[in-house]
């Protein structure tokens, strides 16, 4: 039997549903792979302690909403003292679903293993960090870009298999770089292997003032300023993305609101832009279909049925609402339409 690529179409793609980016703590952090690299001493351990409780509890991370499950924070640079001591600083009272372990395992030793059976033993998990990458490697005779690729691809199928998120702790070379970046120690494969990576540079040296840099697949490029305060805890004090209305809206809701009072609507995705969004936050059409389409399971689950199809050559948007949604629209050419 001759072998074949199994492709589809451009336009079959996009009339067809697919689950939207989900993410552990929104806009940073999806499900996925991702890497925090930082000077020694520089406080991105204190940071991976406090997201591993601050994302158990459910709590906002710098204001942005968090997926709260159980979290394992696998400390292998740290005793379990030390833990105790920095999760009194931090925290009044963690919470039983974030655990610690500081047995250290590597990667094709067990480790992929161990994480699969905590996964299964608690299947409400969305966040695991290893502290460090540098402690779970095989030993090589040499750093190649494919060594450095290949290292983290078991890593990699595990977050994306599990629909989770494991957020690797690295290092940052001592020398000097306009872009933070170029900095992680290691080769170009680690940063190609992962979804997205975080570099935390400090001002200076036990400022306690310091950069989170932030590019990935699924994220816009990113700088935050933190301080780190009294009890150790880094906090926002400034983002470089200065227009919070360019986040993606919440077409569940806009959605919703505007259908409470109607039975069915029919309109291209211009039309429905400008009925659901304000001006100054306007939807683009492309932007409407994009998050209807990726949104379908939250908007049946508020008794909407939204349907895409053309019409004369436009793209016509057909939203039900509850029951009513039965009834179709004979109007629509059945084998021309395709479920939102």
């Amino acid at each position: 039997m001759t072998e074949r690529f199994h492709t589809i179409d451009g336009e079959i793609l996009m009339n067809q549903p697919l689950s939207p980016i989900r993410f552990v703590v929104e806009g940073l952090l999806s499900h996925g792979l991702h890497l925090l690299a930082g000077a020694p001493k520089s406080g991105k351990s204190w940071l991976a302690l406090w997201l591993s409780v601050t994302v158990a509890k459910g709590e906002e991370v710098w204001g942005n909403r968090v997926q709260q499950g159980t979290t394992l924070y696998l400390c292998f640079e740290d005793s379990r003292l030390r833990i105790q001591n920095r999760l009194f600083d931090i925290t009044e009272d963690a919470p039983p679903n974030v655990h610690f372990c500081e047995e250290s395992v590597r990667l094709g030793e067990g480790l992929e293993e161990r994480i699969g059976q905590f996964i299964l033993e608690h299947p409400d998990t969305v966040l695991i960090i290893i502290d460090t990458l540098q402690m779970i490697r095989r030993p090589a005779m040499d750093n190649s870009y494919a060594n450095d690729y290949a290292d983290l691809t078991a890593l990699k199928r595990l977050a994306d298999q599990n629909r989770i998120a494991i957020l690797l702790i690295h290092h940052l070379r001592k020398q000097k770089d306009d872009d933070p970046f170029n900095r992680i120690s290691g080769t170009t494969g680690l940063s190609g292997a992962v979804d997205t990576s975080f570099t935390l540079v400090e001002e200076r040296r036990g400022s306690g003032r310091a950069t989170l840099s932030c590019i990935g697949r699924d994220i816009e490029y990113r700088e935050l300023g933190l301080r780190r305060n009294e009890s150790n805890v880094w906090e926002l004090v400034s983002d470089s993305r200065e227009h919070p209305e360019l986040l993606l809206p919440d077409i569940v809701f806009l959605v919703s609101d505007f259908m409470k009072d109607k039975s069915e609507y029919h309109g291209t995705p211009a039309e429905l832009s400008e009925l659901i969004s304000r001006e100054e936050n306007r939807i683009s059409d492309r932007m409407v279909s994009r998050l209807l389409l990726q949104n379908t399971e939250e908007l049946a689950g508020h008794g909407i049925r939204a349907v895409t199809r053309r019409s004369s050559g436009r793209r016509i948007i057909d939203l039900y609402a509850d029951s009513r949604s039965d009834d179709g629209d004979d109007s629509a050419d059945k084998n021309d339409t395709a479920p939102v």
